[in-house]
C-alpha cells in the first residue's frame, strides 16, 4: 500500500508540474500562449502575463489539496484507485483553468484590436520538398535487432513453456498477473507488440517528415532553419524511443517465458526503458536543442490569425481546406493532426478494423 501511494503522489506532483510549466513559452509556441494567436509584439503582453498567473495560482493549491486528499484517502481505503481518480479530477482542474485563461485572451485579442493594421502573411519552406529531411534508416537497425533477438529467444523457448503463461498488467490496486493458456498468439503476443511498434514508429517519422513546417512570417529564414534542425532530432529520437519500447517489451516476454514474478525486476525492466523513452522524446524540444538560427531581414508580416481553425481552447485542429494531415501543436510541442483530413479519416477507419480483426483472432487462439 505505502508503495502505491507514493506511486500515486508523485504522479500527481508530476502532473502538476507540467500542466505549471504549460503556459510557458519553452513548452508551448511563444506567439500562441493559451492556444490564442497573437502577433509576436504581443507573445509578452500585460494581458497574457496576468492570465499566467491567475493560471498558475490556482493550479498549484488544487495540486496541493489533490495530492494530500489522495494521501489520505488512500490510506483509509486503502485503495490505489483514488489516486488515479484524483489524477483525472486534476487533469479536469488544469483543463478549465486553461480554457478560462484562452477566453480571456481571445476577449483581450478582439477587443484591443490586436491585429489591425498588421500585415498578415503565411510563409513555407519549399526545400523540405525539394531537399527534405530524409528518413534516418540507420536508426531504425536497433529496433529490428531487438525485435529479432525477442523472435529468435522466443522460437528457442517456446517447445519447453508450461501450459499457463502469466502475464503482468497494471491495475488500480496495482500490478496484478493474467493467467493465459499457451499458445502460439499468447507467447509471442508481446513480440508482435514490437513489431506493430517498430513500424507505427517508421510510419510516424515518415509522416512527421512531411508536416506542414512551423515557419514565423516575421522571420522565416531563422524559422525554417530551426524546424529542419528540430525535425532531425525528432525523427532520430522517435525511433530511438522505438527501440527502448523494444527493449522493454523484450523483458516483459522473458519474465512471462521464465515465470518471473519479482517486483523488482519488473520496476527496471518496465522503469529503465520507460525514464530513457521520455527523456529521448523530451530532448528535440529542449532549448540547446533549439537553439540558433540567427537573425532575419525585418518582412514587416505577422503570422496569419487563424484561431478559427483551432476548437477545444486551440488544442483540436479542423481544416477541411487544409491538406496537411500533421500540423504543429499550439499547446505543447510536436505536433496534431487535422482531425478534418479525409484520409486521416480513412486510415483511422482502417486502423480500427485491423485492431478489432487482431482482437478478435487473440480471442480464439
Amino acid at each position: 500500500m505505502l508503495v502505491s501511494l507514493l506511486v500515486n503522489s508523485t504522479v500527481l506532483l508530476l502532473l502538476g508540474a507540467v500542466f505549471y510549466a504549460a503556459p510557458s513559452p519553452r513548452l508551448s509556441p511563444h506567439a500562441v500562449p493559451f492556444g490564442v494567436r497573437v502577433p509576436p509584439g504581443r507573445a509578452e503582453a500585460p494581458e497574457v502575463h496576468r492570465e499566467r498567473r491567475r493560471y498558475r495560482a490556482l493550479l498549484l493549491p488544487a495540486t496541493a489539496v489533490l495530492t494530500a486528499l489522495s494521501l489520505g484517502l488512500g490510506a483509509l481505503t486503502d485503495s490505489a484507485l483514488v489516486g488515479s481518480v484524483a489524477a483525472l479530477v486534476l487533469c479536469g482542474v488544469a483543463a478549465v483553468l486553461w480554457l478560462r485563461a484562452h477566453q480571456a485572451l481571445t476577449r483581450a485579442k478582439e477587443e484591443g484590436g490586436w491585429y489591425e493594421e498588421l500585415r498578415q502573411g503565411v510563409a513555407m519552406d519549399t526545400s523540405l520538398r525539394t531537399d527534405p529531411v530524409r528518413m534516418p534508416w540507420l536508426w531504425v537497425v536497433p529496433s529490428l535487432l531487438v525485435l529479432a533477438v525477442s523472435a529468435t529467444a522466443g522460437a528457442f523457448a517456446y517447445p519447453e513453456l508450461p501450459d499457463t503463461l502469466w502475464l503482468p498488467e497494471r491495475s488500480p490496486s496495482g500490478t496484478e498477473y493474467r493467467a493465459l493458456a499457451t499458445t502460439f498468439w499468447s507467447a509471442f503476443s508481446l513480440v508482435l507488440v514490437q513489431l506493430a511498434v517498430t513500424l507505427t514508429m517508421v510510419g510516424t517519422v515518415a509522416a512527421v517528415l512531411r508536416a506542414r513546417a512551423d515557419v514565423d512570417a516575421s522571420r522565416p529564414r531563422a524559422s525554417a532553419a530551426e524546424y529542419r534542425r528540430r525535425l532531425a532530432l525528432t525523427a532520430r529520437s522517435l525511433l530511438g524511443v522505438g527501440a527502448l519500447l523494444n527493449v522493454m517489451l523484450l523483458g516483459l516476454s522473458a519474465m512471462m517465458w521464465t515465470g518471473n514474478r519479482s517486483g523488482a525486476l519488473l520496476a527496471v525492466v518496465v522503469g529503465v526503458p520507460a525514464l530513457l523513452a521520455v527523456a529521448g522524446a523530451v530532448y528535440p524540444f529542449l532549448p540547446m536543442a533549439r537553439a540558433g538560427g540567427g537573425e532575419d531581414e525585418a518582412t514587416g508580416l505577422v503570422t496569419r490569425d487563424d484561431d478559427r481553425f483551432w476548437r477545444a481552447a486551440g488544442t483540436m485542429y479542423v481544416n477541411a481546406d487544409d491538406p496537411a494531415v500533421l500540423v504543429p501543436k499550439r499547446v505543447g510541442l510536436g505536433w496534431t493532426v487535422n482531425l478534418a483530413n479525409r484520409r486521416l479519416l480513412a486510415g483511422c477507419a482502417v486502423v480500427l478494423v485491423l485492431g478489432a480483426a487482431a482482437g478478435v483472432v487473440l480471442a480464439l487462439g
